[in-house]
């Protein structure tokens, strides 16, 4: 006990530097000077330096192999520090901390290419990571599959072949689905402007209905949303559109989805390797489930839509029914964070082949915005028109974060099993949505699978809440169905 008691305060430092470092990052995209970027990148390679020779502290390497502890609990620590421990002692501590530096100078790089539509300025950038990235996959592989070393920082036991599986058993399934309903008349969506200030108005509105505690979190704009933090501060971002309302209620329902995961473990866990999500699979099933099957579903869009009328006034829909249509319509669209249900994880499985060619070397940085074009044109069947709504649309390769991708979609896999048990425990639910009451569905989800924190593997702690192993059929009839009633399949 004596190894296992020091292991755990010097592990409760390095969670609450970790915390620190995550916070420089939130401040960065939300409140940070713009010419302040180098000396943040110097500060953020700082703590990574810090945080990477904790990590790999010899004396972690004795107190795990003389710990006993004596719960599941403290089994479930120690499987997280090796699991880091491992990591970091791969890693050199200049790569780690080159790293840190180099992305945290990035997303300056990124956002401002992105606005002024210039690949070519971020390109030079994002092959330097990339070049990184890979010493560092391929050292934490040492001969295995450098990807499988990457997505294993996310979705620990999850392999790209795995993923591809997954993929290649639900394209066919989501390609005809999406012919037949491209093959229908379109719903009407809103019309009019939809002012910044009204449109946050109604995200504070959202996210306290969702059951986000402000006491414990806040509410900002950010180029990107996000979700920051965890335990007892927690927070999240959205962006407005003038023309598109709905992208800053789902990317608001989104990013609390997220953030209620964080709040809702287990406070004994706080600042511990169990006091975050397991795995962003599983915190994208809270994402993805609050946003999606609650959100979007017929019930809670009623009262949806009368919130909408109260913040806006006449939105150009004239029926419940027609804005659950608008709410839920397909269309042709760019943008990841804009797709609806049916198209969604198309975007994903775009991203992992191209990232997966990245880390292999099959791919250089110099023909990436050629190839994500060629496939966007052959997946969706029109061209990319500018850098913003292709190559340069996500923040993700700027932040280093090679591996991440797959997660949305198993995210949505998880959360149609999910779903699927939910509804199967609370058969009134509807009712309930209906009030703009989501109380059942987000208690249900925070004792299922959000106050376990880490205390689980990823997918034990999805097959032990849907009483199923993970699998895409759920999410796949879910979708069937929803959008076979709604365009008359």
């Amino acid at each position: 006990m004596p190894a296992f008691d020091d292991l755990m305060a010097f592990q409760r430092q390095t969670e609450a530097l970790a915390q620190i470092a995550g916070r420089l990052s939130w401040d960065q995209e939300t409140m940070m000077p713009h010419s302040a970027a180098l000396q943040r990148g110097e500060e953020m390679g700082a703590i990574e330096a810090v945080l990477h020779a904790r990590r790999s502290d010899p004396r972690v390497g004795e107190w795990l192999a003389k710990a006993r502890p004596r719960s599941a609990v403290g089994k479930a620590h120690l499987r997280h520090i090796r699991r880091d421990y491992d990591r970091a002692s791969k890693v050199p501590e200049r790569l780690a901390s080159e790293l840190a530096r180099l992305t945290s100078v990035a997303h300056g790089i990124w956002a401002q290419a992105r606005r002024e539509e210039d690949w070519q300025a971020f390109a030079p950038t994002l092959a330097q990571i990339v070049a990184l990235k890979r010493e560092e996959a391929q050292a934490l592989a040492q001969g295995g599959d450098a990807y499988d070393a990457m997505l294993g920082d996310y979705e620990p036991g999850t392999t790209a072949a795995q993923v591809a599986a997954m993929f290649d058993a639900m394209r066919p399934r989501l390609v005809a689905l999406r012919a037949a309903v491209l093959d229908k008349p379109s719903p009407k969506g809103l019309k009019g402007v939809y002012p910044s200030g009204r449109q946050m108005k109604l995200a504070r509105r959202l996210a306290r209905a969702f059951g986000y505690d402000l006491k414990t979190g806040r509410l900002d704009k950010a180029v990107h949303p996000f979700s920051s933090g965890s335990g007892l501060d927690v927070r999240i971002t959205t962006r407005t559109n003038p023309k598109d309302p709905f992208n800053c209620v789902y990317s608001t329902i989104h990013e609390v989805g997220h953030a209620a995961y964080e709040q809702g473990i287990d406070r004994a866990y706080l600042l511990t390797p169990l006091g975050r999500g397991v795995s962003m699979g599983v915190h994208e099933s809270q994402s993805r489930i609050y946003e999606n099957q609650i959100g979007r579903s017929r019930a809670f869009s009623g009262w949806l839509y009368d919130q909408m009328r109260d913040v806006f006034g006449d939105i150009g829909v004239k029926s419940e029914g027609a804005f659950y249509a608008a709410v839920n319509r397909v269309q042709k669209g760019y943008i990841r964070t804009e797709a609806d249900e049916v198209q969604y994880n198309l975007h994903i499985m775009l991203r992992f082949d191209l990232e997966r060619a990245l880390i292999s070397g099959d791919l250089a940085v110099a023909d990436l915005e050629a190839a994500w074009n060629d496939r966007f044109l052959a997946d969706f069947g029109y061209a990319v028109d500018k850098p913003s709504n292709g190559v340069l649309q996500d923040v993700h390769w700027s932040a280093g974060l090679f591996g991440y991708f797959p997660t949305y979609s198993l995210g949505n896999v998880y959360a149609g099993c999910l779903h699927q048990a939910m509804r199967a425990d609370l058969p009134k639910l509807d009712k309930r949505l209906a009030k703009g009451d989501t109380g059942p569905a987000t208690d249900w989800l925070r004792g299922k699978v959000q106050v376990h924190g880490g205390l689980y593997e990823p997918r034990e702690v999805i097959a032990m809440a849907s009483g199923i192993e993970p699998t895409p059929e759920p999410l796949l009839a879910y979708l069937e169905e929803k959008f076979g009633a709604l365009y008359d399949l």
